[in-house]
């Protein structure tokens, strides 16, 4: 079968499904933590950890699994990594025990890191040069979706059914993702053991370092926000406000995407250029604007806007890079992308416990103009001028599959 010259909205739409489905196993149990923790037994930090364990398998098995499996035929490790999330979704909804429910979010965090180290190779794969940024755009849709409507939606209904049949539904709904993927979704080969590199070479590729480290800068930055937002939202007096802030959010970041999908293939190198320049400009304004509400409800909308297509810019300039190596490369991402939600998180708690909330602008403006300088001096490799070429894409020159 040869890649389509028109998007495979089925094939795309399930890729999609598959992120989704993670950032919800991912995200659900913060809203939950107190149901949780009385059913198992726990305190209310321990029970957080079943939130790091996944981030810590996810961390750890992203670049392994992803040598691992780079050989087998695409749609085998895609399944592989779907079925993990339905095996230990259904573990953790029927665990009564603390340790064997850690032991089984950590799984699925790997299940997670083998399928964020596919689905950006394996969407570009689907149609032609052209069209792989738009395709990009379509199968991230899901991370958006699960932040904005997905994880509210959890809460709420955990909130009045109970936390096992969150994940309860979330097994289910993997199950329907399975037969999906069979029906929908091509089989491509992996990749020829005798043209692979090293994981070594790969990291040496032109491009690939300078990517890595505006991913670490700018989801950092991103994150410090995020993950404290009651605490900033506070210094404005809005803290009741969290829901309506992260609805704004939530939306903008979806029209980001959209907007993303438009930009990326035109010109990818001015839309990363620009998301960084607004958000170091909102950051700004939140630093010296400190009692306006206005000012933060409209920064927090165009927060979302640049950051909603973050994933479908980085990734596609990533596989850019790497050329046949792109599964390789996505798996780095998805290090690259962990270690910056953590850090993130940990500038954020050390700023908060030292400096308050009012030092977090400051902060994410340093990492902000960091990244914008790499973007700058890698007008050559990484981050290209110019609409992305069909001719400087090594993948573009095969595209067989077989079903």
């Amino acid at each position: 079968m040869m890649a389509e010259n028109k998007l495979p909205v089925a094939g795309l739409l399930a890729l999609a499904m598959a992120g989704f489905i993670a950032i919800m196993t991912e995200t659900v149990p913060a809203g939950l933590l107190s149901q949780i923790s009385q059913d198992l037994g726990v305190s209310s930090s321990m029970a957080g950890q079943l939130v790091t364990a996944y981030a810590l398998g996810s961390l750890l098995a992203a670049i392994p699994l992803t040598l691992a499996t780079r050989g087998w035929m695409r749609r085998k490790a895609l399944l592989t990594s779907v079925i993990g999330f339905f095996l230990f979704n259904t573990l953790s909804t029927f665990s009564k025990d603390y340790t064997l429910t850690l032991v089984a979010r950590f799984f699925a965090g790997a299940a997670a890191g083998l399928a964020w180290g596919l689905i950006a190779g394996y969407a570009r794969r689907m149609v032609v040069p052209e069209l792989q940024g738009r395709a990009m755009t379509l199968a991230m849709i899901g991370t958006p979706v699960a932040l904005a409507l997905g994880v509210p939606i959890g809460t709420w209904f955990g909130a009045l059914v109970g936390w096992r049949s969150v994940f309860g539904i979330m097994s289910a709904l993997t199950l329907m993702l399975i037969i999906w993927i069979l029906l929908k979704v091509p089989n491509f080969p992996g990749e020829a053991r005798q043209k692979s590199l090293s994981l070594y070479q790969v990291w040496r590729l032109p491009g690939i370092r300078p990517i890595l480290w505006v991913i670490f800068a700018w989801v950092a930055a991103h994150n410090i926000l995020y993950t404290y937002i009651v605490p900033f939202l506070a210094t404005y007096g809005l803290q009741m406000q969290a829901d309506r802030v992260l609805l704004i959010f939530g939306v903008s970041a979806l029209l980001g995407i959209a907007l993303t999908g438009w930009l990326v293939d035109r010109w990818l190198r001015r839309t990363v250029l620009a998301s960084l320049l607004l958000f170091a400009l909102i950051t700004l304004a939140f630093a010296v604007f400190t009692t306006s509400a206005s000012v933060l409800y409209s920064g927090v909308f165009i927060w979302g806007l640049t950051f909603g297509g973050a994933a479908t810019l980085l990734q596609t300039a990533s596989a850019d890079a790497a050329g046949d190596s792109t599964d390789v490369a996505q798996s780095m991402v998805v290090v690259a992308w962990n270690l910056a939600i953590a850090a993130g998180g940990i500038i954020g708690g050390v700023l908060l416990q030292n400096r308050g909330a009012v030092s977090f602008p400051w902060a994410m403006l340093l990492l902000l103009l960091a990244g914008l300088l790499v973007v700058l001096m890698a007008r050559e490799r990484g981050f290209k001028s110019g609409p992305r070429h069909a001719e400087t894409i090594d993948e573009s020159k095969d595209y067989s599959c077989s079903e």
